[in-house]
């Protein structure tokens, strides 16, 4: 069987073997080892080179007529200490060695016991240099290991062989606890319920049981249950396991304590603290001898115990599946790999969850694993499903909710009604209707306990997720423990500051030619000092909160609150806009499209469909952006003339595209209008730039300069930064048609640099675009067609069609003047396919021009004179399909 590097498997580290070897491969020889640590790596190797696993050994020794238990040669080969003879033996001839090969192994044992009896083992990878070699506890070291002849304690509960996952994790926590250890030390492993900190703290005494010859102490303080250990009754214990008789150990805890210290002042012992609550807890119970170590582990940080720390995780899928093989089998695994995965998934990568569901599978092999997979798969039975005799993941789960504060319970319970995505404190803030600092500071009073984790932090800002599994356990609760109008109130005020602070973003980048707050539709909000520093960078906190806003919208949207839910869909438009994410606009704003129609809300229909007019124009697919606008239009008249404005500049600029210029201009003209009446500056500065665009379009370069740089002076007065940043490129534009190709690019690259500062890719990309048509027409060739090529790949990725079309006009451009006119005629009919399939007339005739110019200069005129004609009948018809 093939382990990959990096697990643990019956204590050991495997290496990963490509086969099954041949036992025939020679053994290593022992005899040049000078030290037992030395002395273990070649067994280690002599067991990776056999090929076998630990069963297969076990098996093959005891058909030789040799005992080699798996538990005992996993924790032998993981020390550093000299194995027993017996089991060297018996190894080495379980992997093949023959006689001569089983007598050189043992000559080498016996002479290196010798060696070891009189001198240190000063470069064991265990073992401090400071470390003495015999005991100094107030004795003579007697045969057993411990002073005056008496047994030293072993309380650690036994190894567990399967154990998977934290090969890396023992080794960091043998290297913390003996290396370079001057003074006693302690090592803090931490992690939320279930995660086997049990497992790994006995583990990782088992592993270092050698280096700490005086004596192991192990106690379960169960800090989480009903009755904890007290400290008191744990040391009567511990000194009766150090040797004192009972009447010997002091009545009192003071004394107690005295006595456990001197005691271990001289004595090499690990104590295992296991499942401490507090410091009160631990801190009598942690010896200060200087070559003594102590673990605890904890549900909580222990931010107030000393000591090097080491915090456990949830285990990545791999090693779910792992864990799986080992308890079920690779057969039964592989038959339903589908299933394993799946029960590896729900159990989201907590140890304590995939073992119940493993010991589940492994109790009843007639169980397909798709029955485990498919119950927990159901939200409303996974914590029910997740028990097995005496342990369940619920009760685990709990004992760390019921040893809370009520109010860290109800913090919780109100976090379990979040959508699933991970989320920031100011989304707690709004369910507990607190403050931002109040919200903090619950948030880290479940991040102490583990029950939320950090998932990403600068120096500013921190995101928080929860397990989904303590998820179901807050809702659980929040469903008996919280009344229904008090979950309806905190998911109502999550909605509302979700929609203020998307469209406070939204206002910030302002963007969006709709120029229309949704803050009417707020039902509670942070205060300024709270919401300010959130949306220092707008877009920045976008990007951070994007999925979370859509989950809230969605969510709203499945418990039938439209009209808010529409108004978060509507404020997201600039965001979604700057950021180019057009698939989350369109799914979310087509859901909400269909129900608002449904609850026949004609507000909310109106504001959705006019956001999907601006959305399907920019993915050219003009049909639906008229159909969009139109029917805005047709339900906005209760919205006032902001809307109307809007709408009737997106139905003009779709006009415009399909070369319906009279058409475009009346709307143009009357979005004016209506923009100026209602002080809309961004629509107004958008549907004038409209109109230059079409006077440009028509050969009115002067006129249309004049009112470019009308919206560029309107712009810059009202802060309209992606107005300028618009004005700039249609001034380029009309610099390039007069030839002043050195303004031109200075207007794209300064539109250019606006854009990239919003972080809006897309408006970015068609400044560069045209801004490498002109440095090409200015001799600079090689920039210029660099910046064409990035801007295609751009326009690809985007699916922006128009784009994509311009890009390969202005390559063909690029090529004729260098007189490669086969490159150019191929980028031109790409150009005008595109065009022409979008329904954008007027630059497919453009498109044309140049495809003419390639073929007459390619030689064949007759293909030159049909694009020509072909351009002029699409010219004369721009406006026949209105009038």
């Amino acid at each position: 069987m093939e382990v990959p590097r990096g697990w643990l498997w019956d204590g050991l580290a495997l290496a990963p073997v490509d086969s099954i070897r041949c036992v025939t491969t020679p053994l290593p020889k022992p005899g040049s080892v000078r030290t037992a640590a030395e002395f273990v790596a070649l067994l280690r190797t002599v067991k990776a080179r056999s090929g076998l696993s630990y069963r297969a050994l076990e098996r093959k020794a005891r058909g030789g007529g040799d005992y080699l238990p798996v538990s005992t040669l996993a924790g032998a080969l993981n020390r550093a200490s000299l194995p027993s003879e017996d089991m060297v033996l018996a190894l080495v001839r379980a992997c093949g060695g023959d006689q001569v090969t089983v007598a050189e192994w043992a000559e080498a044992r016996c002479a290196l016991a010798l060696r070891e009896g009189s001198a240190p083992v000063k470069d064991s990878p265990w073992r401090a240099p400071d470390q003495p070699e015999t005991n100094t506890g107030g004795g003579q070291k007697g045969q057993d290991g411990a002073a005056g002849g008496q047994l030293a304690p072993c309380l650690l509960p036994a190894d567990l062989s399967l154990f998977v996952g934290r090969e890396d994790d023992v080794s960091e926590a043998c290297r913390l606890l003996v290396e370079e250890r001057t003074g006693p030390v302690t090592l803090l492993v931490t992690g939320p319920a279930g995660v086997g900190k049990t497992a790994f703290a006995v583990r990782t005494g088992h592993v270092l049981a050698s280096r700490f010859p005086d004596g192991q102490l192990y106690v379960d303080l169960r800090g989480f249950g009903a009755e904890p250990a007290d400290p008191f009754t744990v040391l009567g214990t511990f000194l009766r396991a150090l040797g004192m008789s009972g009447g010997a150990v002091p009545p009192e805890l003071t004394g107690r304590i005295h006595l456990y210290r001197t005691l271990l002042a001289r004595r090499r012992t690990l104590v295992v603290l296991d499942n401490a609550a507090d410091v009160l807890q631990v801190r009598d119970l942690m010896p200060s001898g200087p070559h003594c170590a102590t673990v605890v582990t904890s549900r909580t940080t222990l931010a107030d115990v000393g000591g090097r720390r080491l915090p456990l995780g949830i285990l990545d899928s791999e090693t779910g599946l792992l864990l799986l093989r080992e308890m079920l089998g690779p057969d039964r695994t592989a038959a339903e790999s589908d299933s394993a995965r799946s029960i590896v998934q729900t159990c989201g990568g907590l140890p304590l969850a995939m073992w119940v569901a493993g010991a589940r599978l492994a109790a009843r092999p007639h169980w397909p694993l798709a029955k485990v997979a498919h119950a927990l798969a159901d939200e409303q039975r996974k914590l029910d499903e997740l028990a097995v005799g005496h342990i369940a993941v619920r009760a685990s789960l709990e004992l760390t909710y019921q040893a809370m504060p009520s109010t860290t319970q109800h913090a919780l319970a109100m976090l379990a009604l979040l959508p699933g995505t991970d989320f920031a404190a100011w989304a707690l803030a709004a369910l507990l209707d607190v403050g931002l600092s109040d919200a903090e500071t619950a948030i880290d009073d479940l991040v102490e306990v583990h029950l939320v984790e950090i998932t990403s932090v600068d120096a500013t800002k921190f995101r928080y997720r929860l397990h989904d599994l303590v998820r179901l356990l807050g809702r659980e609760r929040a469903e008996k423990e919280v009344p229904l109008q008090v979950r309806t109130a905190a998911l109502t005020r999550l909605l509302g500051a979700s929609l203020h602070l998307a469209d406070c973003a939204g206002e910030t980048l302002s963007a969006d030619f709709l120029g229309i707050s949704q803050t009417d539709l707020t039902a509670w909000r942070l205060s300024p000092t709270d919401t300010d520093p959130l949306l220092a960078d707008p877009l920045a906190w976008f990007n951070d909160e994007r999925e979370f806003l859509i989950d809230a919208a969605a969510q709203a949207l499945d418990r039938g609150v439209v009209a808010p839910a529409v108004g978060l869909a509507t404020a997201l438009t600039t965001l979604f806009q700057v950021g180019s994410h057009f698939d989350d606009w369109e799914r979310l704003q087509n859901r909400a499209l269909k129900a608002a129609l449904h609850a026949h809300d004609r507000r909310s229909a109106a504001k959705l469909h006019r956001c999907l007019g601006e959305l399907t124009t920019i993915l050219d697919r003009y049909p639906e952006a008229l159909d969009h606008f139109e029917r805005t239009l047709q339900l906005a008249e209760e919205l006032g003339p902001a809307y109307r404005a809007s709408a009737t500049a997106g139905l003009a600029y779709v006009h415009r595209l399909l070369g319906h210029y009279s058409l475009a201009v009346h709307h143009f003209e009357r979005a004016v209008e209506l923009a100026r009446s209602a002080a809309n500056v961004n629509c107004m500065v958008y549907a004038t730039n409209g109109i230059g665009v079409i006077d440009l379009e028509q050969g009115r370069v002067e006129a249309a300069l004049e009112r470019f740089t009308e919206c560029l002076e309107v712009s810059r007065a009202a802060g309209y930064r992606p107005g300028e940043a618009q004005a700039l490129r249609c001034q380029g534009q009309s610099q390039r048609a007069l030839g002043a190709y050195p303004a031109a690019a200075d207007s794209f690259r300064r539109a250019a640099s606006i854009s990239d500062e919003l972080g809006d890719r897309l408006s970015a990309t068609h400044a560069a675009c045209w801004l490498g048509d002109v440095l090409v027409r200015q001799g600079e060739q090689r920039e210029g067609r660099r910046l064409l090529a990035r801007s295609l790949w751009t326009y690809r990725e985007f699916g922006n069609l128009w784009g994509e079309a311009a890009t390969l006009y202005a390559l063909a451009e690029a090529q004729l003047v260098v007189g490669r006119f086969v490159p150019a005629r191929l980028r031109a009919e790409a150009a005008v396919r595109l065009w022409r399939q979008i329904g954008s007339r007027i630059w497919m005739a453009v498109g044309l021009d140049t495809l003419a110019k390639a073929h007459a200069l390619a030689g064949d005129l007759e293909a030159a004179n049909r694009a020509r004609e072909e351009a002029a009948a699409a010219r004369t018809a721009l406006d026949t399909a209105v009038r």
